[in-house]
């Protein structure tokens, strides 16, 4: 079975940090670019960040340029997300999904999806 796992989320407080990872079972991540995407609670599924399937090409949300940073990890089948001074606005359920052979992320054009992990920042 395809799928992909989002772990690491959960309640830190303001200015604090956590790291997300998207783990893969049933396929190798090589040829996909992962995006990370988050939806709050009220508003519409967003793009936080993107990386492309070789790791050479990262964007990022200008929300959360300077804060965040996307890695991955292809020997573990394991895309990360850094999250350092987090802010109350960034609560929200986090998501990673990905696009075969591409190099780029969009809500509306991933072929997987995790079901998502949840962070809260609150003090």
């Amino acid at each position: 079975q395809l799928q992909l796992v989002e772990s690491g989320g959960g309640l830190v407080q303001p200015g604090g940090s956590l790291r997300l990872s998207c783990t893969a079972s049933g396929f190798t991540l090589d040829y996909y670019a992962i995006g990370w995407f988050r939806q709050a609670p009220g508003k519409e599924r967003e793009g936080v960040s993107c990386i492309s399937s070789s790791g050479g090409s990262t964007n990022y949300a200008d929300s959360v340029k300077g804060r965040f940073t996307i890695s991955r990890d292809n020997a573990k089948n394991t895309v990360y997300l850094q999250m350092n001074s987090l802010k109350p606005e960034d609560t929200a359920i986090y998501y990673c999904a990905a696009r075969y052979g591409s190099s780029w992320c969009s809500v509306g054009g991933m072929h997987y999806w995790g079901k998502g992990a949840l962070v809260t920042v609150s003090s």
